[in-house]
């Protein structure tokens, strides 16, 4: 007899999911997405990561390498889901909206689309809330679906989460990074298919990637609908602050602060 796994992609929160999220702001779902559906977004991942950069395309951001000086790396692109249809379907209509509408209570929005790299020699991220980096203006909560790539382990830098009694506002100020004794960081290694669903006022940091593999980690933002779409002003105004390396201008200075 054939037993068939549904994968959690496939259904619905239960009301134990529903309530973790809703009592700790963090949910992590092994095996969210199954084989066919995780191959589509490492597919997918990679189609974004070999587009060229053009002017007012993708968001394309560099770092140097820890381990190879003077090389640059890919830290990051942005505001992929504007080219790239399959990724916009799977992260607007898809079964993360789906879930999220369970956990947030309501009907979402994607707020921000973003796939963190981290290639060997890649950084980590010093601890932060996110709805530190002024998100505030948008919208009073978000969620993230943290969507994992490529395997996520301690020694390449996965995400780490804070321990500490959860979070209802802000536990510094705004832009500044957190004091990481503080806060129980644990490390949460994930698979590929793995979703972290994390809100905006959760702490959480990730140490760099050292190793000879990549950490590709894909993240998706959302807020409640009857918060306001504010995707496009969004990209809008962090393009005009902090733009992507093709449209610097020769000899400016730009600061990512969190």
């Amino acid at each position: 007899m054939n037993i068939v796994l549904t994968a959690p992609a496939d259904r619905l929160p239960n009301d134990a999911e529903i309530a973790t999220m809703r009592e700790t702001g963090t949910l992590v779902v092994p095996g969210f997405f199954g084989p066919g559906q995780t191959a589509s977004l490492v597919g997918w991942t990679g189609e974004i990561a070999s587009r060229p950069e053009v002017v007012g395309g993708q968001m394309v951001y560099h770092e140097d390498s820890l381990i190879e000086p003077g090389r640059r790396v890919v830290q990051r692109i942005e505001d992929f889901c504007s080219h790239h249809p399959q990724m916009d379907q799977a992260a607007r209509n898809g079964a993360l909206t789906r879930w999220l509408d369970l956990l947030m209570g309501g009907a979402t929005v994607l707020f921000k689309d973003k796939i963190n790299f981290k290639y060997p020699g890649g950084d980590g991220f010093k601890a932060h809330q996110d709805q530190a980096a002024g998100w505030s203006r948008y919208a009073p909560l978000f969620v993230t679906a943290l969507v994992t790539i490529d395997a996520a382990t301690i020694e390449n830098g996965c995400l780490e989460i804070a321990t500490a009694p959860r979070a209802r506002g802000l536990l510094g100020e705004e832009w500044a990074p957190l004091a990481e004794d503080e806060l129980g960081l644990v490390a949460v290694p994930t698979q590929p298919g793995d979703v972290i669903f994390f809100d905006s006022y959760v702490a959480h940091a990730s140490k760099p990637n050292l190793t000879a593999a990549p950490r590709r980690v894909l993240y998706l933002t959302y807020n409640l609908a009857e918060a306001g779409d504010h995707r496009a002003r969004y990209f809008a105004e962090k393009r005009a602050a902090f733009p992507p390396d093709i449209e610097r201008a020769p000899g400016s200075s730009y600061v990512f602060r969190v």
